[in-house]
């Protein structure tokens, strides 16, 4: 998969004269309003810098004329910058040059857009292979890959279909799926449930968090929705004038919001309903892997105060948890035999169903992914925290 990382993004929209001079004014802390007047420059972006983690759902907020959507557009120089650089791992992409361009789209990168943007005289199964034809792929291959896209979004038996037959949360999975058919390492989402009324819209979220475990993608998802951003994001971005605002996890924003912008606008989120544990899961003071050496974790764990300690395998699944009192008292080498089994959750549950979990405890809940990944913990005080 593939980190994004965004620094010093500039970007205005005007002629060379009013561009040259907006760069000034910038300097001089002039508002984008104030700029737009004097020069007839738009300042879309202003200095954006970001780190976007290898397969993270991150979500970028904000009003209308924020710069969300602009900013999205760099990641696949469909805006190309006016100064700074986006790199998809150690590459730079500002400077790539146009074959180099049209590969990495066609291979690195999906976009699903938020009008759908499907191929009206098509089938639902010659819209999923669209990319794959642009990748020259045989045409059996194609066809078992976009078959497989397409059962992936639920659209199974719907495959010869013309979009026009099809409702709205149906054409927005059959972008999905020709997004994912190429089995790209990073999808763009720019407002993608926006035009859908709200019951087939919380359908589509849910379904993307589902198929996040599986898909396994950095997925950059726009929204102007607050309650949705807290819903989707494993981090959030809060923009505003064309700058970010505040970046963390949606507890990080409830426990420290950055300004009294940030208050107003997470002041009418509805916690309860939107918030799920990897809204606020937290990671453990220590995990152990199945082959530690017994005495060694004995050691760590006296060292950091712990009574128990959640247990993963070397491919990061969840496997239960170990008591410092069982560890003392066995005389095994490793810890595998010494592992208690427990019940995890996962991390799309929603928090308030956490609480029967948590009732009376003192431990923390383990927290994993649907392929059993482990994700995190949550506790008592982490959902008091984001609740209060």
């Amino acid at each position: 998969m593939a980190s994004i990382t965004i620094k010093d993004l500039t970007m205005i929209f005007g002629n060379p004269k009013g561009i040259s001079e907006a760069f000034l004014m910038i300097e001089e802390n002039k508002t984008p309003q104030e700029i737009l007047k004097e020069t007839n420059a738009t300042v879309a972006l202003n200095n954006v810098s970001l780190e976007i983690n290898d397969s993270e759902l991150f979500v970028i907020v904000g009003l209308s004329g924020s710069g969300k959507s602009t900013l999205i557009r760099c990641l696949n120089l469909l805006n190309k910058p006016t100064k700074g650089e986006v790199f998809i791992d150690d590459l730079n992409i500002v400077n790539l040059e146009d074959k180099d361009l049209r590969e990495l789209r066609r291979k690195r990168i999906s976009m699903v857009f938020q009008n759908f943007g499907l191929i009206s005289h098509r089938s639902v199964l010659k819209n999923v292979e669209y990319g794959l034809e642009i990748q020259n792929m045989d045409k059996i291959k194609r066809r078992e890959k976009a078959m497989e896209a397409i059962q992936i979004v639920g659209l199974n038996g719907w495959e010869n279909k013309k979009p026009h037959e099809l409702s709205g949360g149906m054409k927005q999975r059959v972008g999905l799926a020709r997004a994912i058919a190429t089995e790209p390492e990073i999808l763009l989402m720019d407002e993608p449930y926006s035009a859908l009324d709200p019951l087939i819209r919380r359908e589509m979220q849910n379904e993307l968090l589902n198929l996040e475990d599986y898909i396994n993608r950095t997925i950059v998802f726009i929204t102007h929705d607050m309650n949705e951003a807290f819903k989707m994001g494993d981090r959030i971005a809060l923009m505003k004038d064309g700058e970010i605002v505040q970046v963390g996890t949606a507890s990080e924003f409830f426990k420290n919001p950055a300004s009294n912008y940030v208050k107003d606008f997470i002041a009418d989120v509805d916690k309860s309903q939107i918030l799920k544990a990897r809204a606020i899961l937290a990671k453990p003071t220590l995990l152990a892997k199945l082959t530690d050496k017994r005495v060694d974790l004995i050691e760590k764990m006296e060292n950091k105060e712990l009574t128990y300690c959640y247990v993963v395998d070397e491919t990061n699944l969840f496997k239960g948890y170990v008591t410092l009192d069982k560890l003392k008292k066995s005389r095994r080498i490793t810890i595998e035999a010494l592992v208690i089994e427990e019940e995890p959750v996962l991390r799309n549950t929603y928090i308030k169903e956490l609480w029967k979990k948590l009732d009376g405890s003192n431990y923390s809940v383990p927290i994993v992914d649907s392929r059993g990944k482990f994700k995190g913990i949550v506790s008592n005080e982490d959902i008091i925290s984001a609740l209060a």
